[in-house]
């Protein structure tokens, strides 16, 4: 009950929200998560003020008209009171904790509400709320009840004393935007105030009730047979019986298997029960079977859904049930475009069905607990889940760098040496904040401790490391010693249950696996695991398959966790109406960190970026390889074989279209999670005889279907070449073959054909037009006089941005000149061979390419390019691509082609990808990144044709292909696009790119990988595009015509 006589501040001339010391007032204990049917949901349209400090803002008591209305949950930003705020690392107020500016958003809440006249009117009646941003005070009736802070938990209050069973009751909040717990919620996301989760009122026995619940599982000594344990807190007024019931799940209720009884007086306020299982069906991520618990003391009576499983380190590693486990592991934060954290369930769940659809198997919450009934989908999905608290304060780090003018290129280590044990003196190390600290994590083990998903607990994320840590690691490890305890900050693993680093090179991985806590005998205690690396912002994460190769080589590495998830775009329309997903400075917030909010798997939307597709065969549970006329399979699972899976198989010709030579089943004998097998293929297969490639598809999918996808839903898959060599299919040779003329005037040459003619400016040595029976093939570019011209420069990426964009700018690789040097014609009347020898380079540097461009044009309407570069003077050791720029008329929009796709891809992004023959348009090919910048790319090309409505239009091939060697052409690329990479580049959102009234392809003889650079590793060395004597060339011929 709370007294009349509450204070707005427990400390006399200290605000609740910037006392450290004083983070809950009678608030009631953190409790295990469950909503009993007497229960009112009090979400909804709520009266609501704004003003721009606490004194400004309203008492119950007082009156005014400045009120409008507001959604809850919600956030108050997002409803037209002030604007969001994004930043990664920056604190976004002065660095004084606790004490946070004057100027101090209030947003002040009321509602009125009734008890329900159905409930037992001698019922505890509470008032939950589960996330308020940032600190709140509540009244009821004009009583002032309480304070909480702590975002992301939950608060309990008793209002038994103060609310009328028979009329109209009102709530009244107030929350404010900044307070001290501010200082240890800076989580790299927008800074969004407000009640954006559940408020419930609910009603308990007053007398006799469950007060709280711990359920555990533990298994024997060969993990058979099961124990369920559980302890219950009570309150009973009388003699009585608490009952502990285990049965199956089912739509009407499933078969009791067993019941515990254990009788109670008003003297006890914990019970323990147990109830022994014989071999239970085991709950993993990979098989997630869950039965029903029910607990009834008299009237009361919860339930909840539990698997049997027994999480341990084992043998130095994380187990579970006995065996080691893999981590196929995201890092989700909770937002939605226009709700921001107020997450409705069915998005969140639709996050988990993709994350199991991508072969995803573990799930970090960063970094604070989710809303609670995401556990309840892990649990029934088969996730394992790492929960974290709602913990970090790295903008401390900057409030110590900038001084100390700390280089951010330098060695991560190295910053942290400098840098962390001051930035933990502000709060992790300070005496004053461990009780908040600890109050953070009683809160997250107390409230989720009862799901099976959840193996793991986290102590928060970039807190730096200090006593208030090992506060949390202990008070974690008393109550739960089930779970082990995660904490990155912690880097040599003194308290934390196992090693954790982010973003490492993988050679230096390589080393903290090998060397950190190893003894001499090269045993170890404590398992590696990535709690981030595989930075996904924009065009990437490249080089996944490095980090999935040294998994596979050290056991001791358990995988780890991708950042992130998904883009936290906000969605905004300007004053013109144009709609794009916001991130920071988009609501002029300063300072804020750009486009680091934008960093994830899933676009704002929350639909599969190429990276999730990337990551999807990265993390696929076979390994496939075929030797010989033997398919190998290597099983990855954990747990379970294959049986759940079928395998089917198709042969193709790849050539001017996709021919089917065979396809069928195979049969997949049994292999044990772990094992590998071989498995023979059809001996028809090497009769299949083709001048063309012929190409073996094996794919597993789904035998039947699940909880979270269709039968058939493809889980593995691998491309193997059986037979050819790569080339393009042979065009029929126009019967058009009269003799070429060469017309030639002032800075200009025309070579003719029957019914072509193509147009050279010989003053500057470039193609200008191509027409083929009056149509325009080929156009020249208003900005550089051109239809054709070598170029190095793309579209810069996230990834480039920090490392490589610098560099190529200092280079200027962004912009050349061309000066031409010699122009020659050697003609016939079968061909004409148009030679140029230019220089190419940016101006200011001395340095640039010394280029010989050889142009033949046959007689039949074959044009053929050929390039020859040479470098000189003091050059860049390496540039984004080397290929031409071709411009082609609008018309030309219809695109076949024989390559990798249907997706994009890059020398370190490109596993995802198969070899076919595929169709779109140029818009389908332009790959949308919320953040513009290069995409669409495609590896390993045979040719590309570009046709309008009628067929007609060019086919692009290689030169010389013949001679060409496989990784030639592995390298070929195109792109195409109605975007120049200058609009790319310079463009904020995708709304404020400009289409050109063209067609723009790209032809590539090299273009280099995307990296993790953002905030990773960068391109491995070997994908780069290194500065060197480059030759290539490509054929241009007519179709359609």
């Amino acid at each position: 009950m709370a007294p009349q006589s509450l204070s707005l501040q427990a400390k006399e001339g200290v605000h609740d929200y910037e006392n450290p010391c004083v983070f809950r007032r009678n608030t009631l204990p953190a409790r295990a998560y469950f909503i009993p049917e007497t229960s009112v949901l009090l979400n909804g349209v709520w009266d609501f003020h704004m003003a721009g400090t606490p004194e400004e803002a309203p008492l119950p008591e007082d009156k005014g008209d400045e009120w409008g209305t507001i959604n809850v949950p919600g956030h108050w930003q997002l409803q037209g009171h002030g604007y969001p705020w994004y930043t990664n690392t920056q604190f976004p107020i002065p660095v004084n904790p606790p004490y946070v500016p004057s100027e101090n958003p209030t947003g002040t809440y009321k509602r009125t509400f009734y008890v329900p006249s159905t409930w037992d009117a001698k019922s505890q009646l509470r008032l939950r709320f589960d996330g308020v941003d940032s600190a709140y005070h509540i009244w009821v009736n004009g009583v002032l009840i309480g304070f909480a802070q702590g975002s992301r938990n939950a608060s309990e209050f008793d209002v038994t004393s103060i609310l009328k069973r028979d009329g109209p009751n009102e709530l009244f909040v107030r929350v404010y935007q900044w307070s001290d717990a501010t200082y240890i919620e800076d989580q790299d996301q927008w800074w969004l105030s407000g009640i954006f989760r559940d408020v419930t009122l609910l009603a308990v026995p007053e007398a006799t009730r469950i007060e709280d619940w711990f359920l555990r599982t533990d298994l024997d000594e060969k993990y058979e047979d099961a124990t369920l344990l559980a302890t219950i807190d009570i309150k009973t007024a009388e003699k009585g019986t608490v009952k502990l019931t285990l049965s199956e799940l089912g739509k009407n209720g499933g078969a009791v298997i067993a019941t515990k009884e254990a009788e109670v007086t008003p003297n006890d306020t914990k019970v323990d029960l147990s109830i022994p299982v014989t071999n239970p069906k085991k709950w993993t991520a990979e098989t997630p079977y869950l039965y029903r618990v029910d607990i009834t003391l008299g009237s009361h009576s919860i339930y909840q859904k539990i698997g049997f499983r027994k999480v341990e380190l084992k043998n130095g590693l994380i187990s579970v049930n006995g065996v080691p486990i893999r981590i196929r592991g995201v890092n989700r934060h909770e937002h939605h475009a226009h709700f921001g954290r107020a997450v409705p369930l069915e998005y969140a769940k639709r996050d988990l069905l993709i994350m199991k659809n991508h072969n995803v198997n573990s799930l970090r919450c960063s970094h604070y607990p989710p809303h609670p009934r995401l556990f309840e989908l892990a649990d029934e999905l088969g996730l394992w889940v790492m929960d974290e608290a709602d913990l970090e304060c790295h903008g401390f780090y900057d409030a110590v760098a900038r001084p100390q003018d700390v280089d951010e290129a330098a060695d991560y280590e190295e910053r942290k040496a400098v840098t962390f044990p001051l930035a933990g003196k502000y709060t992790s190390e300070n005496p004053e904040w461990r009780e908040v600290y600890l109050d953070r994590m009683v809160q997250l083990v107390q409230r989720d401790k009862n799901h099976t998903s959840i193996i793991m607990w986290s102590l928060g994320n970039e807190a730096f490391y200090g006593e208030n840590h090992k506060a949390m690691y202990e008070y974690a490890k008393k109550f739960d010693s089930s779970r082990p305890i995660h904490y990155e900050g912690d880097v040599k693993a003194e308290t934390a249950d196992m090693y954790s680093y982010m973003y490492p090179p993988i050679g230096h991985l390589s080393n903290l696996v090998e060397t950190e806590g190893v003894k001499e005998d090269g045993s170890f205690d404590k398992p590696v695991v990535l709690c981030e690396y595989g930075h996904a912002m924009g065009n990437g994460p490249g080089g996944l398959d490095d980090y999935i190769e040294v998994f596979e080589k050290y056991p001791r590495l358990q995988g780890g966790y991708i950042w992130e998830w998904a883009n936290h775009g906000i969605w905004k329309e300007d004053a013109d109406g144009k709609g794009y997903y916001a991130y920071g400075g988009d609501f002029g917030e300063r300072p804020h960190d750009g486009t680091f909010v934008m960093d994830g798997l899933l676009h704002s939307t929350h639909d599969p970026t190429p990276g999730l597709v990337e990551l999807k065969k990265a993390y696929q549970p076979l390994q496939l390889s075929i030797e010989g006329n033997q398919l190998v399979v290597k099983n990855k699972y954990d747990f379970v074989g294959v049986d759940h899976l079928t395998s089917t198989y198709k042969v193709e010709e790849l050539g001017d279209s996709s021919v089917l030579l065979a396809s069928g089943s195979l049969d997949i004998p049994k292999v044990a999670a772990g094992e590998t097998i071989k498995v023979d293929l059809p001996s028809s297969l090497a009769n299949i005889k083709s001048d063309k490639e012929v190409y073996l598809t094996v794919t597993f999918g789904l035998k039947e279907s699940t909880n979270w996808a269709e039968t058939t839903h493809e889980i593995a898959w691998i491309q193997h070449k059986l037979s050819g060599v790569p080339a393009a299919p042979k065009l029929a040779t126009s019967t058009l073959t009269s003799k070429l003329q060469v017309e030639r005037s002032r800075a200009k040459a025309t070579v003719s054909g029957s019914d072509f003619a193509i147009t050279f400016d010989t003053a500057r040595g470039y193609v200008t037009s191509w027409t083929a029976a009056g149509i325009p093939l080929l156009e020249k570019d208003a900005s550089t006089g051109a239809a054709i011209i070598p170029n190095f420069w793309r579209a810069p990426t996230d990834n480039d941005k920090p490392n490589d964009l610098p560099y190529w700018v200092r280079f200027g690789v962004d912009a050349f000149d061309s000066q031409l040097r010699s122009l020659k014609i050697n003609e016939s009347t079968e061909k004409v061979e148009i030679i140029t020898n230019t220089y190419l380079s940016p101006r200011i540097l001395d340095w640039g390419w010394e280029t010989t461009t050889t142009y033949t044009i046959e007689a039949t309407g074959r044009f053929t390019i050929a390039v020859e570069l040479k470098p000189r003077g003091i050059k860049p050791t390496h540039i984004p691509r080397v290929g031409l720029n071709l411009r082609l008329p609008k018309s030309l929009n219809n695109i076949k082609y024989l390559a990798l796709g249907p997706g994009e891809s890059y020398p370190d992004k490109k596993s995802s990808q198969h070899l076919g023959v595929f169709s779109a348009t140029v818009p389908e090919l332009h790959q949308h990144y919320e953040v513009p910048q290069e995409g669409g790319n495609h590896m390993e090309t045979r040719y590309v044709r570009l046709t309008e409505d009628h067929g007609r239009g060019l086919r692009a091939t290689p030169a010389d292909a013949a001679v060409w060697s496989e990784e030639e052409w592995r390298q070929f690329s195109f792109q195409v696009s109605r975007y120049t990479s200058e609009t790319v580049q310079n463009a904020a959102h995708p709304c404020d790119l400009v289409e050109e009234d063209a067609t723009l392809l790209r032809l590539d003889a090299r273009v280099a990988g995307v990296g993790t650079a953002a905030c990773g590793p960068n391109v491995r060395e070997d994908l780069k595009v290194h500065v060197e004597e480059f030759k290539f060339g490509f054929v241009l011929e007519r179709v359609g015509f």
